[in-house]
């Protein structure tokens, strides 16, 4: 049977999320998501996979487990809000850092903080991990919780932007870093490291120097205006000391962040600030820890995850590449060498201690995540055994691309239902990728095309300017034109798609998230070609969005100041009047990247001018629909509606909607 046929069996598929590879090479291990007993939820446990042999579970906590890290040992360190049972009644309900002995054993906890630990690194001893703390010691942090928490106070005075990300508020605590020492049975010498950072250590990513000395770490620095720009610091582990390693006005240096084995360089990303005519760019950028020197290296390589060579030689950089996602080697003189030339997109990056191979996830548009070992001499892939299954997918995959009306090429990947021909054409759906500075490859969990497959529709994912991985000028070509200059490249590559004998013209339906969705209500607004719109997490009104996303520091970087003239050519909601085709519109209300006012907004517009329309509506979702029962809810959802305007099938409603 397959796992696309029940929406409930493809939900209960585990998830292989991650990849660390032990000091010394002999093992991997993994966190693996997997439906809960009660079918309602998800958890974590940690899976160790040996080289040359079969998987098996470390971990078994109800809570879960998650953010593996190895000591030099080779112990595994982990967080979980597991209670401890060495406390009696001990009702923890924030994640604390655990240490599972490599010899094997019971984990036990080694440290714990008011507001939990959520990140840790270690070399050596010495251990740093981030928690979330309320301004004042961190001493006194317990009770000053327990006092908000039995006076029932929930207020957060902020005096700076933002107040919320994704799908949560911030505040009123603000990461700090703490140092420490591996001790015999806890950490010891547990100190605050940055007692004072404000909102420096938002979001942070941080790593140790091999020795120990240093963390290098990302810092936030607010600027006049709602602005801030992200810089990277170096803190000495023995007196907290700062010191700014890069810096730039025009430039943020992010993670993912990695310092070289021989401990005196640091791989980074460095994001270029965007504006009305500046668009966005990443690049890999390399800088001397001592002097702060440094340089941009692999242009057009968009770094998604990065990891040094043993000997310090070269970083090892996983970028979208023409619809893939490869493993590159960049060295320190400016060379730059693709190792994988498949069709896979590579993530989780390990290099062995001997430099042989990179143990990497390896998914693809057809291909569940899953553990591989790339040869870095020949480029060489094998897959290694996997924690999770890889469900067989009910289809084919091919590779299309258009010439567009300005002469550039769009390409993009089209999932194929079995039994597709010239005798029984598939009908087609668009599905339109978010970000917009994003690619279509790998497989996806949230929007998954095989679903469709298994019944029957042929699925067209393309890559339409502002896409990664060809190059700037793609970016660039879409930099403040989102909704026409997009459109004419799905069109183009639509209209390919469509010539196919295999492929049925005139059933067609549109669907995207996020970024689609914006380009979702844009389509329904210029095109009648389609016979069912399906909209997510979608934007409507630009400048009601402006600001209230929680990013609109970067929004308005590109667009400018509400009400200017790209926001009055651009917004979807100047051509409600002409939208003829049928929508379905859906939108969770802890959505605070694109927030519900946007998709109420689009809704009551609808409703107002008798368009038609349906609101599948979640209350406790954010961006992403994420609880597994309201997974079998969208796509039921979704596939009744293009049952009933693409298929032309008489309306039924799923009974996983109330």
């Amino acid at each position: 049977m397959s796992a696309f046929n029940d929406i409930r069996d493809y939900v209960a598929v585990p998830r292989v999320l991650s990849l660390k590879l032990a000091p010394d090479g002999s093992r991997l291990v993994s966190a693996v998501q997997s439906l809960n007993p009660d079918g309602r939820s998800y958890g974590t446990a940690l899976w160790a996979i040996p080289l040359d042999g079969e998987p098996h579970r470390l971990t078994r906590s109800a809570k879960g487990e998650s953010a593996a890290e190895f000591t030099a040992a080779g112990d595994l360190l982990f967080t979980s809000a597991r209670p401890d049972p060495t406390v009696k009644d001990a009702t923890d309900e924030v994640p604390a850092l655990w240490l599972l002995p490599r010899a094997g054993g019971e984990a036990r906890q080694v440290a714990c903080r008011p507001g939990g630990v959520s990140a840790v690194r270690t070399a050596g001893d010495v251990v740093v991990f981030a928690s979330d703390v309320l301004d004042g010691e961190a001493e006194a942090e317990e009770q000053r919780r327990k006092a908000r928490k039995d006076a029932g106070i929930s207020a957060i005075l902020h005096e700076s932007a933002p107040v919320r990300y994704w799908d949560h508020d911030l505040g009123p605590g603000r990461t700090r870093l703490f140092a420490a020492r591996l001790g015999a049975d806890r950490l010891e010498d547990v100190r605050d490291l940055t007692p004072d950072p404000g909102e420096g250590l938002r979001d942070v990513s941080f790593e140790l120097t091999p020795d120990g000395s240093t963390v290098v770490a990302t810092w936030r620095v607010h600027l006049p205006l709602g602005q801030f720009r992200t810089e990277l610091v170096a803190i000495d582990v023995a007196s907290g000391e700062r010191r700014v390693l890069f810096t730039d006005d025009r430039n943020d240096f992010t993670g993912p962040l990695a310092v070289s084995p021989d401990g005196g360089r640091v791989a980074c990303v460095r994001d270029r600030h965007t504006d009305l005519d500046v668009s966005a760019r990443s690049e890999l950028w390399i800088g001397d820890l001592a002097t702060g020197e440094g340089a941009a290296h692999a242009p057009d390589l968009f770094p998604m995850d990065l990891a040094w060579a043993p000997d310090s030689s070269a970083v090892y950089l996983a970028a979208d590449h023409q619809g893939r996602r490869p493993v590159f080697r960049v060295a320190l003189d400016g060379q730059v060498t693709r190792l994988t030339t498949d069709d896979s997109a590579y993530l989780g990056l390990n290099p062995s201690p001997d430099g042989r191979f990179v143990y990497a996830l390896r998914s693809a548009v057809d291909r569940a995540p899953g553990p591989a070992r790339v040869d870095t001499a020949t480029g060489e892939i094998a897959d290694l055994s996997s924690p999770a299954p890889r469900p067989e997918v009910p289809g084919t995959l091919t590779e299309i691309s258009a010439t567009t009306d300005d002469g550039a090429t769009v390409r993009g990947w089209l999932v194929l239902p079995e039994g597709a021909s010239a005798e029984h054409p598939a009908p087609l759906l668009l599905w339109i990728h978010g970000g917009p500075v994003a690619s279509w490859n790998d497989w996806q969990w949230r929007w998954q095309s095989w679903i469709m497959a298994q019944r029957g529709y042929a699925v067209l994912m393309p890559d339409p300017c502002l896409s990664t991985g060809y190059g700037q000028d793609m970016i660039d070509r879409g930099w403040g034109d989102w909704g026409p200059r997009t459109m004419a490249d799905l069109d183009a590559i639509v209209d390919v798609a469509v010539a196919r004998d295999d492929v049925d013209g005139e059933r067609l339906g549109a669907m995207g998230g996020s970024y689609g969705g914006y380009m979702a209500n844009w389509v329904a607004g210029h095109s009648d070609r389609y016979k069912a719109v399906v909209t997510h997490a979608s934007l409507w009104h630009l400048d009601q969005f402006a600001g209230t996303t929680d990013v609109a520091m970067y929004w308005q970087r590109e667009f400018g100041e509400p009400g200017s003239e790209r926001y009055a050519k651009l917004s979807p909601h100047h051509s409600l009047d002409r939208i003829r085709t049928p929508m379905l519109v859906i939108h969770g209300d802890k959505d605070y990247r694109v927030p519900i006012g946007e998709g109420l907004r689009l809704w009551w517009d609808l409703q107002r001018t008798g368009a038609e329309a349906k609101f599948l509506y979640f209350p406790d979702e954010n961006h992403w629909i994420l609880k597994p029962g309201n997974v079998v809810a969208w796509y039921e959802t979704v596939l009744a509606f293009l049952a009933q305007h693409v298929l032309g099938q008489e309306w039924k409603r799923p009974d996983s909607v109330a």
